[in-house]
């Protein structure tokens, strides 16, 4: 048990960017959410899941939706208030605590904003380890747990609960409503006890974004080794391409953001083009036409400078960056995971390869 305050929400908001592997929202506007919440309510108790009894009512809490939508909306505060309302009524008991249920620069702050508006404590997991587009694509799923009855909101004040067959069904649904408020919504969804959070959840996410956002403002601190080379061995990721972007497709559609950006070597990679399409997350990454990094393991591209985390929103031409994978949770290289999440399930024409397994053998 410890207690996250101003100076952890900078770190742990700049550390879930990277983990959001280009999604779960700007780093920025979840960070002010967060901090506006604290400084009005005090800091939030942080959890580590052993601290939690195996019959409380722990409640994952988030934004749903495009993130282009979202910097544009903002966020009300009074949503969590009706989330925190609907699901206790549903229970017949309140909620004991609340947790993120993926990583990502606003889905990773607005559980801390929740937490203190509401003076509940957080617990230290999620359902991902990372942040996926759809809303189905947690481990929790993997563990036969549903999503509904989940509860949403818009910042107008509409709110429903969902009962539904299967999580797809939930995605589907939610994702029209989502359509109809406008594009982005609040959500309380995969409400469970506090024995199946433990069983099946990420556990430590929110302590290591704020580890990696540590490390990667003080990057440049290090006096041993270069900039880059620190930041790949703290981040244990594998450079995939170094580059200036040339182009950016994008579009909003169905409350996700599509799109594909296209880079032109710099350094050792001049003369070698390189691109990453995503879907609020980035999926695949290929240079000289040749897959180099696929989901569910993570692509990130961070600025060559600062090595930020740079979401596919704030993608813009002529910004450098390098595009770097990560290995994800290993739960989803299951077959049970790779059905919920692998390349062919977002149409990318290719059989799952462990991203350190292709970097070794070129493949």
């Amino acid at each position: 048990m410890r207690k996250i305050g101003l100076h952890e929400i900078e770190d742990i908001a700049l550390g879930a960017a990277l983990l959001g592997a280009g999604g779960g929202g700007d780093p920025y506007i979840g960070k002010l959410v967060a901090m506006s919440a604290i400084r009005e309510c005090g800091p939030v108790t942080l959890l580590s899941p052993e601290e939690v009894p195996d019959d409380a009512l722990i409640v994952p809490i988030a934004m749903m939706g495009a993130p282009t939508i979202l910097s544009e909306k903002g966020i009300g505060g009074k949503e969590y208030q009706v989330l925190y309302d609907t699901v206790s009524q549903f229970y017949g008991k309140p909620v004991y605590a609340f947790m993120p249920i993926e990583a990502g620069g606003v889905n990773s702050m607005l559980p801390i904003a929740a937490a203190a508006r509401l003076n509940l404590p957080l617990v230290d997991v999620d359902g991902m380890g990372r942040a996926f587009p759809e809303l189905q694509m947690v481990t929790f799923t993997i563990g036969g747990l549903s999503a509904t009855p989940m509860a949403l909101t818009d910042e107008k004040g509409n709110h429903v609960i969902f009962r539904t067959i299967t999580n797809k069904w939930t995605e589907e649904l939610a994702r029209a409503v989502t359509m109809a408020c406008g594009g982005s919504v609040s959500v309380s969804l995969f409400t469970m006890n506090g024995k199946q959070m433990k069983q099946y959840g990420v556990h430590g996410i929110v302590t290591r974004s704020e580890r990696l956002g540590a490390a990667i403002r003080k990057v440049k601190e290090i006096q041993e080794g270069t900039p880059e080379d620190n930041f790949l061995e703290f981040s244990q990721g594998i450079r995939l391409f170094k580059g200036k972007i040339t182009d950016v497709l994008r579009e909003t559609r169905g409350a996700f953001n599509f799109g594909r950006v296209m880079l032109d070597g710099t350094g050792s990679a001049k003369g070698h083009q390189a691109s990453v399409t995503f879907q609020n997350e980035n999926l695949c990454a290929e240079v000289d036409g040749k897959i180099v990094g696929t989901t569910p393991d993570l692509i990130c591209l961070v600025d060559t400078e600062t090595f930020a985390p740079i979401p596919t929103d704030a993608l813009k031409y002529g910004k450098r960056v390098m595009v770097i994978g990560l290995q994800c949770f290993p739960l989803w290289r299951t077959p049970e995971g790779l059905e919920l999440v692998g390349p062919r399930y977002f149409g990318i024409d290719t059989d799952y390869i462990p991203i350190e397994q292709r970097a070794k053998e070129g493949c």
